[in-house]
């Protein structure tokens, strides 16, 4: 039988469970504490990492999967399902190699390549990765590849999203903002919210002084992004922290209902990017 096999990266974030519940194909990053080579999500856990992120003395790097080996992945479903459709969503062009390696890929495979379709989500972590789910939601039910993707478009359109970032150390050492505005905005108790724009690129939105009042500034802008919607689906991404999600969660209820929760870990490799005590909300309309 032909069917559509959904194949993804790992910074979709997507919670180990739900990728085994859907068949989702998740091709792990790398991320480097200096020599050492781990797969991100594969090698070290969120847990591991972020134990391990504040003890660095240096910012670990991150590399996408080569052409390679998403060739190597995408012939091995299209042999083991002949006949068979692949879409492969993948973190935002203007964030990372990921995408043009999986172009790179497909080109490769000539005629194998026919069947596949490399999708540039625009996004990062659970901002695609619930795209990714809903897309093997509709797969599992037999939707063609075009109408797979047509209605996880109009998905990515409403969704909201914003990163609350609890420390300005990660972005001044990836060269984000300078070293001064770092120092000033610690001990200020500046907490950037940022956001990803149509092209895919982060910007920062607003900085707000105190954990708590940017907690608040957060939902204020998810209900004036979405005027006269009350019944939302929502998922939170944190590091390695539960609880922290878990209180957002009770926060936005006092604002909206919540249909579709999901409680996420924002992994190593988008994690290197913004540190420890991140919170990540991504929400669209039920």
């Amino acid at each position: 039988m032909n069917r559509t096999v959904i194949v993804t990266d790992s910074t979709s974030d997507i919670p180990p469970a739900l990728a085994a519940q859907y068949g989702i194909e998740v091709v792990p990053l790398t991320l480097m504490f200096g020599e050492e080579a781990f797969r991100d999500n594969v090698d070290m856990t969120p847990e591991q990492f972020y134990e391990r992120l504040p003890r660095s003395q240096q910012l670990p790097t991150t590399s996408q999967p080569s052409p390679v080996e998403y060739m190597n992945v995408y012939h091995r479903i299209l042999e083991q399902h002949p006949g068979s459709s692949i879409l492969s969503f993948h973190i935002s062009s203007g964030l990372s190699g990921t995408y043009q390696s999986a172009v790179m890929a497909k080109s490769m495979l000539e005629e194998e390549g026919e069947a596949i379709t490399v999708v540039d989500s625009l996004s990062a972590s659970y901002g695609f990765g619930f795209m990714v789910v809903e897309a093997a939601r509709l797969a599992e039910q037999g939707h063609a590849p075009a109408e797979i993707l047509a209605q996880v478009e109009s998905l990515r359109q409403s969704r909201k999203l914003y990163f609350l970032v609890d420390t300005l150390e990660y972005l001044q050492k990836g060269g984000r903002i300078g070293k001064a505005s770092a120092i000033l905005g610690t001990l200020l108790n500046i907490k950037p919210i940022l956001s990803i724009d149509a092209e895919g690129i982060i910007y920062a939105v607003e900085k707000v002084r105190g954990r708590k009042k940017a907690v608040a500034r957060m939902i204020e802008l998810f209900k004036a992004d979405l005027p006269g919607v009350n019944t939302i689906h929502v998922a939170v991404g944190h590091t390695a922290e539960p609880a922290s999600g878990e209180e957002f969660l009770r926060e936005l209820a006092g604002h909206f209902t919540l249909k579709e929760k999901v409680l996420t870990n924002v992994g190593p490799v988008v994690g290197s990017h913004v540190g420890n005590g991140t919170l990540a909300v991504f929400i669209w309309p039920a």
